[in-house]
This record gives structure tokens, C-alpha cells and sequence, in this order.
């Protein structure tokens, strides 16, 4: 039986049961059994694929013909299921938008979530200063002068103290004192009594007895009217010039007082805290006609809302231009009672004021307000 055709051509194919060949004769397979071994056959070059696909390692495609029954399908599918797109969706960029959006930050953080581009911060700090001049269309310096040499003696005496205190003062020293040359010769003890209530009043002496030595000597008896020459004069740095130059001199400059450094740095216009930088920083964002009035516009608003150890910022009229908004009071009645001066129905720092000011005029020295 092993030498039948049958057995020979089983070998080629596979392996046929012992019961299938029980019924082959002796001289050969029956048509039956001839039949049965052509259809089992393999054609040539493809005995791979007679392979059934169990056998077929896990992960490798499959390779059956048309019509193979798909029965490892749906383990596939399942299997396949959490690596799907729809699967990782939570943890698409979609997903986390809302966690990362500036709506969903708290009150007062969305502008440092988007930084501010600098085009974007010139036309608030333009849109600051044309507010602020609706604000203080009065705006003026707060030292009382009638000429360029007693407002440049009072702004050296202005050094930590109030421009109000500097008011008071003045009107006996230059009663006594009207010239540079007049002080320049006088005792400085009698100096030094008359100006003792702006405080470090030996320092400040012998500046504007200096001063007034140094225009006598070198510049006829006159204050001149150039950045370069004023801030040769002891007691005199380039706040002191830019305020004589604006205001005496109708030049245009930037006064970088304490107000003024103080709320540039609140709105943004610049991180120093230099005077020098802050004064060529801001200059960059302002037309050289405006320095002068924004200056004033500036100091004003410190002075009367914006103030340094707590701002009203319930009473300020431009919250909506402040980044810093809610560093002070916000409550409007509670900020109300925080303002100063004319906004708080108290009188001004000059006894004599510009016919434009609203407030009252500041009491003289030793008077009761």
C-alpha cells in the first residue's frame, strides 16, 4: 500500500488519513480517489499558502485568499480599539485648550498670560495721557515762581519734601534773597533758618548758595536756558533742568520725579527703576511736544489717586488702561476717601495757583488749612 499513486501524491500535499486510502486497489486509486487527490493537490509554488492560518504568527497580515473565513477579525479589532484616534482624543491639544486659556485664569492675571507687544503698549500709554488730560486739563507745576531763578532755586529745595512745604517757604527767602547775587552774599545761618522747614536745610544751603555764586560768576546773573549748563550747577540734576527748561523755558523734557518713575513702572511703560533709562524709555513713546504736559499730567495723578502705599484705585478714571488695577483700594466709596487735594476737596499745594485751577489755594505757612 505504500507504493500506491495515491501515497505518492499524498506526500506532495500534505498527509491523507489512513481511511481515505482503505479504498484503493492494488492496480490503482478508484476515479473517486483520483478526483479527491487533483482537487487536494497543490499547484506549484504555492504550497505556502495551503497553510491554515492558525499557524500564522499574531501581528503578521493575512495572506488567505478571497473567501478564507475571517475569524481572528474581531480580536483585531478589539484589540486595536484603544490605540485608535477617537481612543486618545482627551489627550488631543483640543482637550486641553480650556485649561490653558486666559478666560479660565483668575480676575487681574489675563494680561500677564499674553504678554503685551510694545505697539500694543505705545497706543495705551498714548490713550493714558489724551484720558489723563481730560482728567487735568489744569495740570501745571506745584511750585509757586515768578522766574526762571526762584523756580530753579525752589525745585532744589522740593528734595524730600512737598511742593506745598516748598511754598510755604519760599516767599520769605526771596523777599529777603531776590537775586542770584543777593544770595550768593548772604549768611548762610540766616539761610539756613529761613528754609528749615523743607528739612536737610544745611545740604540744601550751600547748594543754592552755590548755584547762585555759579550764575553770578558764570553766567551773567542769569539761568540759562541749556540741559549741558544747568546740570553744571551745585544741586542741579537733570529732573531739577528739565523742570526749569519746560516750565521757565518752554523747552520740552521728561521730569522723573518719585510719582512719575512710580506709575511708569505700574502701567507698564518700562521695568527700570534707573531714572536716566526711564526718562530714555519713555521718551520713545511719547512726541517730544507732549513731555512736558505728560509729565505734569503724570505727577498729578500720583499725587491725587495713583499714590505709592495705597492707590485709589475704586476712584481712578483709568482702570481700564491699568495693568496694575486692584493693587489698592477698589471699593468706590472706600477709595473715594483716599483722594487728595482738589479731587478730595482739599486745597492745592500753591498759594498762588493758576486762574484754572478748580481747588483752593494752599494756606501760608503756619496757617491752619
Amino acid at each position: 500500500m505504500s507504493n500506491s499513486p495515491v501515497r505518492a501524491q499524498a506526500k506532495g500535499a500534505g498527509r491523507v488519513s489512513a481511511e481515505s486510502n482503505s479504498a484503493v486497489g492494488e492496480h490503482g486509486a478508484s476515479k473517486r480517489a483520483k478526483a479527491t487527490n487533483r482537487k487536494s493537490a497543490p499547484e506549484p509554488g504555492r504550497a505556502a499558502d495551503s497553510r491554515s492560518p492558525r499557524t500564522a504568527e499574531p501581528g503578521t497580515p493575512r495572506t488567505a485568499e478571497p473567501g478564507t473565513p475571517r475569524t481572528a477579525e474581531p480580536e483585531t479589532r478589539r484589540a486595536s480599539k484603544p490605540a485608535s484616534p477617537r481612543a486618545s482624543k482627551p489627550a488631543s491639544p483640543r482637550a486641553s485648550k480650556p485649561a490653558a486659556s486666559p478666560r479660565a485664569a483668575e480676575p487681574g492675571t489675563s494680561r500677564a498670560a499674553k504678554p503685551e507687544s510694545r505697539l500694543a503698549m505705545v497706543r495705551r500709554a498714548r490713550r493714558i495721557n489724551r484720558e489723563l488730560a481730560e482728567v487735568y486739563p489744569y495740570a501745571h507745576p506745584e511750585l509757586d515762581f515768578r522766574n526762571p531763578f526762584e523756580l530753579l532755586v525752589a525745585t532744589v529745595l522740593s528734595a524730600q519734601t512737598t511742593d506745598l512745604r516748598v511754598n510755604q517757604t519760599t516767599p520769605a527767602l526771596f523777599a529777603k534773597y531776590p537775586t542770584p547775587e543777593d544770595l550768593a552774599a548772604a549768611v548762610p545761618e540766616e539761610v539756613e533758618e529761613l528754609i528749615r522747614p523743607t528739612g536737610f536745610f544745611r545740604a540744601k544751603t550751600k547748594s543754592i548758595m552755590g548755584l547762585s555764586a555759579a550764575l553770578r560768576d558764570d553766567f551773567g546773573g542769569e539761568v540759562p536756558g541749556r540741559l549741558e549748563d544747568l546740570v553744571k550747577l551745585p544741586g542741579v540734576g537733570r529732573k531739577t533742568a528739565f523742570v526749569v527748561l519746560g516750565n521757565a523755558f518752554g523747552v520740552p523734557g521728561i521730569t522723573v520725579d518719585t510719582h512719575f518713575m512710580r506709575l511708569a513702572r505700574r502701567w507698564r511703560w518700562t521695568e527700570s527703576d534707573d531714572p536716566v533709562k526711564i526718562e530714555a524709555e519713555v521718551a520713545t513713546i511719547f512726541p517730544k511736544s507732549e513731555w512736558t504736559m505728560l509729565s505734569h499730567r503724570v505727577i498729578f495723578h500720583g499725587r491725587r489717586i495713583c499714590h505709592a502705599r495705597k492707590p485709589a484705585c475704586g476712584a481712578c478714571p483709568i482702570t481700564h488702561l491699568c495693568p496694575s488695577y486692584g493693587e489698592g483700594e477698589t471699593d468706590p466709596e472706600k477709595a473715594a476717601k483716599l483722594l487728595k487735594y482738589e479731587k478730595g476737596g482739599f486745597p492745592g499745594q500753591r498759594l498762588n495757583p493758576p486762574p484754572d485751577y478748580p481747588g483752593r489755594p494752599a494756606p501760608p505757612l503756619g496757617a491752619s488749612g
